[in-house]
């Protein structure tokens, strides 16, 4: 990974991306881009129109100018506490930051190419006015992205151990050829989980030795294991038994619904599991 993309919004959730984000730094060469997108769409809601229509035309454009400008500031202050969290790891040497206008979902076609991860948190400034929601602004990203996404939680700790659910699919490949190739999750404690019933199970015995040998091949000693019941229910449960710091899977299994954000079980884990998720296309 040599350029990382990390997407603020000021949140809690934001600064705690950030932190994963310098945990990565100490163990790769990448650089960092820290995104800040602001949605000018905030300026068009019901109580500013009816403003305007109180107000008048020209009092109401001074009033969004005043709007736009408090926007600016919040920006600045928004990237400037994303440097200090880069500088405390001594990490501020390889962090730009942007403010742009628009969508994120928009303005990530801009970074489609020169970016390997794309990092955010997976709720946002509303976190805690709906606590069982994701953000919807993540999964938008998730659908546009072409990049691996790694969805960060509510509170960092260092990454030790990481599970990595497994089903032979393409996205499932992908994670596979990222971890044996990034030496960013080298000397990691690596987890090898399928869960039967999601594959038929010659094929989960035959996708558990296939990720076994692929990731054997490259130093690692995986601890492998094959799973019985629902797929969500399984490797959420053994996230929590085996204190599994980092979840990898990939967005889609075998049964891929495109309109879906993901699929079903990847939404599950995501909303549930306290620990960060890896996600490939």
């Amino acid at each position: 990974m040599k350029r990382i993309l990390v997407c603020s919004d000021g949140s809690n959730y934001a600064r705690v991306c950030c932190q994963y984000a310098t945990w990565l730094g100490g163990r790769t060469e990448a650089e960092f881009e820290v995104l800040y997108v602001t949605d000018l769409r905030q300026f068009e809601v019901p109580l500013i129109a009816d403003i305007g229509g109180s107000l008048g035309i020209q009092p109401y454009q001074a009033v969004l100018g005043q709007l736009e400008e408090l926007e600016k500031k919040k920006a600045g202050v928004i990237l400037d506490a994303a440097r200090a969290v880069f500088a405390e790891s001594g990490a501020a040497d390889r962090v730009h930051v942007t403010h742009k206008t628009g969508l994120l979902v928009d303005c990530l076609t801009d970074y489609d190419r020169s970016t390997d991860l794309i990092m955010l948190g997976k709720r946002g400034e509303n976190a805690n006015f709906a606590t069982e929601h994701l953000g919807s602004t993540m999964e938008r990203v998730l659908r546009a992205s072409s990049r691996p996404c790694l969805v960060t939680s509510r509170s960092f700790r260092p990454i030790a151990r990481m599970l990595l659910a497994y089903d032979g699919s393409p996205s499932c490949r992908k994670a596979l050829e990222h971890l044996a190739a990034s030496k960013a999750w080298r000397g990691l404690e690596l987890h090898i989980v399928i869960v039967a019933g999601s594959v038929p199970p010659d094929d989960a015995v035959k996708h558990l030795r296939e990720a076994e040998t692929a990731m054997t091949s490259v130093g690692f000693t995986p601890v492998c294991q094959m799973l019985h019941g629902s797929p969500e229910d399984q490797i959420a449960s053994y996230v929590t038994s085996n204190d599994i710091h980092l979840l990898v899977m990939g967005a889609y299994g075998h049964s891929r619904i495109r309109y879906l954000i993901i699929g079903s079980t990847t939404t599950g884990m995501i909303r549930t599991c306290k620990v960060p998720v890896l996600l490939f296309r």
